[in-house]
C-alpha cells in the first residue's frame, strides 16, 4: 500500500489525527497533518498489515519488528520495535507504537509512537 494510492477523503480523516510521541525526553502531542507534510512518510508493512508510523522513509530499512499483538477485535495493533537509523543498537533502545485501524480501512495509523529500553523478559 502507498500512501498517494489513497482517496483524498482518507488523507483528510489521516490529517486530522494526533499521536503521542516520546522521544529522546522531547514528549507531547503531535499532528498527523504536520507530518504528512513535511515528514514524508509511507506505509510500511508489519505483522502482515500496513501501517502508518510517524518515521521518516528513509529510517524504514533500519526498522525491526521484536513483537506485534494484535487486539482481540483486530482494531489495535502495539509494536515493539527496533529502529538502528541513529545508532541506537548499542544503546539497546526502540520503540512502542500503538497503532489503530481508520474506521473503514484495511491499515493501522499510530496514535503513540514512544521511545522505550529493550528489555528481553524470560
Amino acid at each position: 500500500m502507498r500512501l498517494t494510492d489513497l482517496p483524498r477523503d482518507v488523507l483528510e480523516q489521516i490529517r486530522r489525527y494526533r499521536y503521542d510521541r516520546i522521544i529522546e525526553k522531547h514528549e507531547g502531542p503531535e499532528r498527523w497533518e504536520a507530518f504528512l507534510e513535511y515528514g514524508e512518510p509511507e506505509f510500511l508493512t508489519l505483522a502482515g498489515r500496513d501501517v502508518l508510523l510517524p518515521v521518516p522513509r528513509e529510517s524504514h530499512p533500519n526498522i525491526t519488528l521484536l513483537r506485534a499483538i494484535v487486539s482481540e477485535d483486530g482494531t489495535v495493533l502495539t509494536l515493539f520495535l527496533r529502529d538502528t537509523s541513529y545508532g541506537q543498537e548499542w544503546f539497546d533502545s526502540g520503540f512502542l507504537a500503538i497503532c489503530e485501524k481508520l474506521p473503514g480501512q484495511e491499515f493501522y495509523l499510530s496514535t503513540v509512537y514512544h521511545e522505550w529500553f529493550v528489555i528481553d523478559n524470560p
